[in-house]
């Protein structure tokens, strides 16, 4: 059957574009004793990540804590120094741009944090810190600033009474409202929210994403959500890549990764979620021992001294990241098989 050209310029529309891709990103933090604080080791919290995110698309980071997701974040945003790799935003690789050079993009990437009462100055009314955004990034007069402010807290549910108000005169669910209000306030292409909504109440969690569901949908907004939460990056997220000891070990979208994960980690995971089940056996798998030391991983897999279907191949060799099928990729040897026995 022939292709019309129509047909071939309605498929590359589909295709998605990548906003941001990460090549081998590595981050250390130096272990420093003795007299003269030389350096002994290193703390390996982000190991050799590779991915893309898309425009418009929302990529969920979970894992344990420990993981590195939240280093992951940071490293993205320059907030912490790469030890290795490449941070490519927009066709351009921005970790080695001089400081000038890299304002344009500081614009267009920016975090919402767990805790937004903790990059709030207490003694600083929330409108007049909104509007340091825009003195920092803008030409405004006095009056355009507040303008803009108080449509800007409209636009999160908050209301202009609340521009004179203090952080501790709002509700956790507030204070989160107005940490997305200071991180859409210069319309960026990528968003972090790193655990936005791990702090809230359940019904608080709910109208959170709601507005950053409503969000992304008029700004055509990318997130990398990072949560330990995995009902709600369920809920949330179109992809979720899954983290152990600071490496990548299973990336998939939400329906494959929640119908058939191929890692031993992701199985195990998803197996303590809690769900209400009528007449159904659900087998809980509990995984022996600690996070091992990040300074000191395991040789080989770094998950197979707390993998119940390991074999010494595991603790020899590392697996390989792979595509075991299409756009589901994973790292272990035995990908695909059930550790339910």
């Amino acid at each position: 059957m022939a292709v019309s050209t129509e047909q071939i310029a309605s498929s590359k529309k589909t295709e998605p574009k990548v906003l941001l891709e990460l090549q081998g990103i590595k981050k250390y933090f130096p272990i420093k004793g003795g007299i003269l604080q030389r350096k002994q080791s290193d703390v390996k919290a982000v190991e050799n990540v590779s991915l893309q995110l898309y425009e418009g698309e929302s990529l969920g980071v979970v894992g344990e804590s420990g993981c590195g997701k939240s280093t992951l974040g940071r490293a993205i945003l320059g907030l912490e120094e790469l030890t290795a790799g490449k941070v490519i935003f927009q066709d351009t690789e921005i970790q080695d741009l001089k400081r000038k050079e890299k304002l344009k993009f500081v614009k267009q990437m920016q975090m919402i944090f767990q805790d937004p009462f903790a990059s709030l100055n207490p003694r600083q009314r929330i409108g007049h810190a909104l509007e340091e955004v825009f003195t920092m990034h803008t030409n405004m007069s006095a009056k355009e600033k507040r303008e803009t402010v108080i449509s800007l807290l409209e636009e999160v549910g908050l209301k202009e009474e609340h521009f004179y108000k203090y952080p501790h005169e709002f509700s956790g669910g507030q204070r989160q409202r107005i940490g997305i209000a200071r991180a859409i306030a210069l319309h960026p292409s990528f968003v972090i929210c790193d655990e936005a909504v791990s702090a809230l109440d359940v019904s608080v969690q709910a109208q959170v994403l709601k507005l950053l569901k409503s969000l992304q949908q008029k700004y055509n907004l990318s997130y990398l959500f990072i949560s330990h939460d995995l009902g709600v990056v369920r809920y949330f997220c179109d992809r979720v890549l899954v983290m152990y000891l600071g490496n990548t070990v299973e990336l998939a979208s939400v329906g494959d990764l929640f119908e058939r994960p191929l890692h031993p980690y992701t199985q195990a995971l998803l197996s303590a979620i809690p769900r209400p089940s009528v007449n159904r056996n659900r087998t809980r798998v509990r995984l022996q021992g600690d996070l091992p030391n990040p300074a000191n991983p395991p040789s080989g897999c770094p998950f197979h001294t707390r993998c119940p279907i390991a074999t010494d191949r595991c603790s020899a060799e590392k697996p390989e990241w792979k595509e075991y099928e299409p756009n589901h990729f994973a790292a272990c040897h035995f990908a695909g098989q059930s550790i339910h026995q």
